[in-house]
């Protein structure tokens, strides 16, 4: 893992964060953040509870809009797209993996993993066939007809994490993914995650607060105080 917010290539950003600036109530979750996440790369972005950090992954993936500052990827500008478009990208380019999963309780865990492809149209046979696919990469294809509530933490988190993958996103948003995980299961998870995404060519901006799961990125920044901060420089 490389500290800084450069990894040695010259290649233009994948997604490009300016200034961003994000507030709730009277409180400044973002002052001014910047970040960028060039594809292919595992980008940790680490700090305190309460730091921002998952406010920041929001308006990266085009959860929610900055009050200010600028969102761009891939040449568009995510924070003036309409919702619509917005949507699209969430559904194709991005994958967005939660600390709790969130995958939803009355589907199996199969049909969790395919509702993304049925989203975008694809046939339902197809979309559970390439479920299943997903579901082996990580692990869990023996839990295919289980429901959420019938599995493990871990087991629920992997299934979640290949609901993020099936669609071959270009970037994957994960916001504490091991969170509410014992050690064993969160090495699992991040050991399938990270090895996913070197063979996919998938970027991946992991959230955490955790120095362990950190370790599996390329390289690492800080959110202090709302701005970001390379490793080792003073905020």
């Amino acid at each position: 893992m490389t500290s800084g917010d450069t990894n040695g290539t010259t290649a233009e950003p994948l997604l490009t964060a300016r200034d961003l600036v994000k507030v709730h109530g009277r409180t400044e979750a973002l002052r001014g953040a910047s970040v960028d996440l060039r594809a292919g790369e595992i980008l940790a972005v680490t700090g305190a509870s309460g730091s921002g950090k998952s406010t920041l992954l929001h308006c990266l993936a085009g959860i929610v809009r900055p009050d200010a500052g600028s969102v761009t990827y891939r040449g568009e500008r995510l924070h003036k797209l309409p919702e619509k478009r917005l949507s699209a990208l969430r559904r194709t380019d991005f994958g967005v993996v939660f600390q709790f999963g969130q995958l939803i309780p009355e589907l199996t865990a199969l049909d969790n993993v395919a509702l993304p492809l049925m989203l975008a149209g694809t046939d339902r046979a197809e979309a559970r066939a390439r479920a299943g696919e997903w579901l082996e990469r990580f692990g869990v294809r023996g839990q295919g007809e289980s429901r959420p509530g019938e599995m493990s933490g871990g087991q629920a988190q992997r299934a979640a994490l290949a609901r993020a993958l099936v669609t071959g996103p270009k970037a994957v948003f994960a916001d504490e993914p091991t969170g509410a995980l014992d050690s064993l299961a969160s090495e699992q998870a991040m050991t399938a995650l990270t090895h996913t995404a070197r063979e996919t060519g998938t970027a991946v901006l992991l959230v955490t607060h955790d120095a362990q799961v950190a370790a599996y990125a390329d390289r690492e920044v800080q959110l202090r105080d709302g701005a970001v901060t390379p490793l080792g420089v003073a905020a």
